[in-house]
C-alpha cells in the first residue's frame, strides 16, 4: 500500500479568532465547521488517489452524479477531545474506519484502509487544532464521508467515488443535557429490513427516520425507537439498551441494526464491573411487562454524538413506559467520557493522540 501525501491549500479567509472563540464557548451540534476539510479521490483504474487538506466549502457535482439518483454513499462519526495537557486525543476511530469499511463493502463502494482513514483525521486535526473546544463535555465532531460522484444513469457500482472529511464543534447533542429523554415508539414505519440496509451507516437509512422523527417530534419527544415485527431495534441515530434492577444490561441484536461502537464501549465497561450483559433480541412486550414488575428499571440510549442518554419514557397514542432511574446510564456515561477526556485510565488502549506532529 502506497503512502497517502496530503497536499496543503490553506484557507485564505479562515474564521476569525474571536469569532471562533465566541462559537466555541457554545456550539450547539453541526451547527457550525471548521475552516478545512480533507478530499481524496478514488476510481476503478487509478485506486485511491490525490489527497488533499483544502478549504472547507461547496462540492462541485455532476447532476448525473450517482450519488445524486441512487444513493450510494456512508458516512461515519467520531470526535477529537482536548485533554487537560491541551493534546487532542481520539476515541476508537480503528473502529470506525472498520465500520466504513463493512457500509462501504455493503454499499458496494471502495474499502478504504485504515491507515488513510487515520491519516485523514491526522490531516484535518493538523490544520483545524484550534476548533477543538476545551470547556467541559464539547468536543470537535469528525464527519468522514464518501459517495459516488461518478456522472452516468445505468444501475451499477460506480467507478469514481471521492471520500472527504468536515469537522464541527460541538456541545450536548440534546438541548436538555443529561436530563433524561422521550422516545416515541414508531408502530408504523420500519427503519431497515431483514437483508437490508440497516448495518450500514449510509445517509438512506436516516432518510427513512425522517418522517417517524417528525412525528416523536409532534408527540413531545426526543428521539423515535423502531420496531422489526415486535422486536427493538434502535433509534433514529442511536442504540438502545435496557437495566434490570440486578443490574443485567439488555440491548437488541439483530442483522438490520448499525454496530454501535459507543454501545460496545459500554458494554465493555459494564463487563469490567462484573455486570451480566445479554445481547439479543428483546420484544417490547418484555419491555412493558418488565417496567410494570419493576424487573426493568432503566433504559438509555448511546451513540457517538450523545454518548449516553436516561430514557425517561417511552411513548405510544395508548400506552406509555416511564423510567426514574438513571443510576447506572449516568454512572457509565461518566467513567467513558472520563476515558474520552483523560480523566480516567485508559485501560482498554481506546485512546488515540491525533495531534502528532503538530
Amino acid at each position: 500500500m502506497r503512502t497517502l501525501e496530503f497536499a496543503r491549500t490553506p484557507n485564505p479567509a479562515p474564521v476569525d479568532p474571536a469569532k471562533r472563540a465566541e462559537i466555541l464557548a457554545d456550539p450547539g451540534f453541526g451547527n457550525h465547521f471548521t475552516d478545512h476539510m480533507v478530499d481524496i479521490c478514488w476510481s476503478e483504474w487509478g485506486g485511491w488517489h490525490r489527497p488533499r487538506v483544502q478549504p472547507y466549502g461547496p462540492i462541485a457535482l455532476d447532476p448525473a452524479a450517482s450519488v445524486l439518483h441512487y444513493a450510494q454513499e456512508i458516512f461515519e462519526g467520531l470526535k477529537a477531545y482536548r485533554w487537560a495537557d491541551g493534546s487532542i486525543r481520539g476515541f476508537r476511530p480503528e473502529a470506525n474506519a472498520a465500520r466504513l469499511q463493512r457500509s462501504a463493502v455493503r454499499m458496494a463502494l471502495p474499502e478504504l484502509p485504515t491507515e488513510y482513514f487515520l491519516a485523514s483525521i491526522r490531516e484535518l486535526v493538523a490544520a483545524d487544532g484550534d476548533w477543538v473546544p476545551s470547556a467541559p463535555g464539547t468536543s470537535l465532531y469528525l464527519r468522514p464521508f464518501m459517495f459516488a460522484k461518478e456522472a452516468f444513469l445505468g444501475v451499477r457500482p460506480a467507478k469514481k467515488v471521492n471520500y472527504y472529511v468536515i469537522a464541527s464543534p460541538a456541545g450536548n447533542y440534546f438541548t436538555g443535557g443529561l436530563a433524561p429523554v422521550n422516545i416515541w415508539l414508531s408502530t408504523q414505519y420500519n427503519r431497515a429490513g431483514k437483508g437490508g440496509t440497516g448495518a450500514a451507516k449510509t445517509g438512506g437509512n436516516y432518510a427513512a427516520s425522517l418522517l417517524p422523527q417528525a412525528e416523536a417530534y409532534e408527540n413531545g419527544c426526543d428521539q423515535v425507537l423502531f420496531l422489526d415485527d415486535g422486536y427493538l431495534e434502535e433509534l433514529g441515530g442511536m442504540n438502545i439498551v435496557l437495566v434490570r434492577r440486578d443490574g443485567t444490561l439488555i440491548t437488541p441484536e439483530s442483522s438490520s441494526i448499525l454496530e454501535g461502537i459507543t454501545r460496545d464501549s459500554i458494554l465493555t465497561l459494564a463487563r469490567d464491573r462484573g455486570l451480566t450483559v445479554e445481547e439479543r433480541r428483546v420484544h417490547i412486550d418484555e419491555w412493558r411487562a418488565g417496567a410494570e414488575s419493576g424487573e426493568i428499571v432503566e433504559a438509555f440510549a448511546c451513540g457517538t454524538a450523545a454518548v449516553v442518554a436516561p430514557i425517561g419514557s417511552l411513548k405510544t397514542a395508548s400506552w406509555e413506559i416511564r423510567h426514574a432511574s438513571t443510576e447506572l446510564a449516568l454512572s457509565l456515561r461518566e467513567e467513558l467520557t472520563g476515558i474520552q477526556y483523560g480523566r480516567v485510565d485508559d485501560r482498554h488502549g481506546w485512546t488515540t493522540r491525533l495531534d502528532v506532529g503538530q
